[in-house]
């Protein structure tokens, strides 16, 4: 390991299993799914079919006071529920506000505001559009409301990066920790893009899973009959430290940020490079930061969507770096949240380093894992200690993140608590 020790003191989640963390891990270790039926009623309209999503479990909105919510887009909203559960679960450390930054990542930011006030001036006039239309939609929105909840003044950061922007945020908060630049970072993602435009685009692109008439097993990560992915949303948000700060105020630590790497295919605007090397060089790039051997990592928490090309692209990639290595697709359960889904996937890695267990793979029973997956997929969940587990994010554009965490108790000449 290189530099400054980055620790995860904080984690908060709002998800399609959950509305808070625990909610979210419980349902995934239990094989449980997010993933609805009919998210689109009352646009019949449009010729879309039934759509299935993962929607968030329950509606950020609640968890904020009725006039804040109302000012909010659905995406901001689900970041600073998240960001305030990450934020208690720190123990909502005392911290100079210019050594405390914010970096909150999203591949589209406030779609559904930018869609509904488009809809308000084509009906009713400019008049009747709201005033709060431009800070509802712009994509550092998340970041800056964050930012300015917690007196956040060492920077605001928002990664728009498809979907790996959440990952992508979380790298770049351990780089400002390691840079000396910030002692804590709120880092993470958020998503709440589920509107008529982009599923008839997923669509007409054909990337969308063909199951929907049983919403549970519409998606199919690793499957021989994968045909595509599931919509999702929500927001993950953790809080990053440096060791030295953790350690000074007595903090719990649920796990080390060992090691990010990131690297571009420099390709296609939507499709992998078919010899995974913008892919292999994150995770060679994660493992040489986190001064690990591809062998200590005891787990590859995959991107994998569910599409037949990217599946295969990634497992390729994973092979090529592990060999035949262990791995988990949470976006069986969870869908894919897009901006958010790297954050989600980091801390479900969190989860697992912290408490010893490979959450389960979904909807493989079936037809079983695809002859072109030469991956040891789990589809129960495993209780084992896991030293190291990497996490893949990887979005359209070739942008590629990995990251490594590794568990607190194995921290050099260091003792802090990791009771759950």
């Amino acid at each position: 390991m290189h530099g400054t020790e980055v620790v995860v003191t904080g984690l908060g989640a709002i998800t399609p299993l959950g509305g808070d963390v625990e909610s979210t891990w419980k349902a995934l270790l239990a094989g449980e799914s997010g993933i609805r039926g009919g998210v689109l009623r009352g646009h019949e309209d449009t010729g879309l079919p039934d759509v299935v999503a993962g929607t968030m479990a329950t509606d950020p909105a609640e968890s904020l006071l009725p006039a804040q919510a109302r000012r909010l887009d659905r995406s901001q909203q689900a970041a600073l529920t998240a960001a305030a559960e990450a934020w208690a679960d720190a123990g909502a450390p005392e911290v100079d506000p210019d050594r405390l930054a914010s970096a909150i990542g999203t591949g589209i930011g406030g779609v559904r505001t930018l869609l509904e006030q488009d809809d308000v001036l084509e009906e009713a006039g400019t008049r009747r559009v709201s005033p709060r239309t431009v800070p509802m939609l712009m994509p550092n929105a998340a970041a800056a409301l964050i930012s300015i909840e917690y007196g956040a003044r060492a920077g605001v950061y928002t990664p728009v990066s498809a979907c790996s922007s959440g990952a992508e945020a979380i790298a770049l908060g351990a780089r400002l920790i390691r840079a000396g630049e910030a002692d804590v970072v709120i880092a993470g993602g958020t998503e709440a893009a589920i509107a008529p435009i982009t599923v008839a685009g997923f669509a007409q692109a054909q990337a969308l899973s063909r199951y929907t008439a049983e919403p549970a097993s519409a998606s199919r990560p690793f499957a021989a009959d994968r045909s595509g992915f599931v919509l999702g949303e929500g927001a993950a948000v953790v809080v990053l430290e440096s060791a030295e700060h953790a350690d000074a105020r007595g903090a719990r630590v649920h796990a080390v940020l060992a090691g990010a790497g990131i690297a571009a295919d420099a390709h296609h605007i939507t499709a992998p490079a078919a010899d995974g090397s913008g892919q292999i060089s994150a995770m060679r790039k994660a493992l040489a930061q986190a001064g690990l051997a591809p062998e200590r990592i005891s787990h590859v928490n995959a991107h994998a969507t569910g599409t037949p090309v990217g599946d295969v692209a990634e497992a390729h990639a994973i092979g090529k770096v592990f060999g035949r290595a262990t791995v988990t697709a949470p976006k069986a359960a969870l869908g894919h949240l897009f901006g958010a889904a790297g954050a989600i996937e980091a801390l479900i890695a969190v989860l697992s380093v912290e408490h010893g267990v490979i959450p389960p793979t979904r909807n493989l029973a079936a037809a079983g894992i695809g002859p072109d997956i030469d991956l040891d997929v789990v589809t129960e969940r495993r209780d084992a200690p896991q030293e190291a587990v990497l996490s893949n994010s990887f979005g359209f554009g070739g942008q590629n993140v990995s990251l490594v965490f590794t568990g607190a108790r194995h921290r050099a000449s260091r003792t802090v608590s990791t009771t759950p």
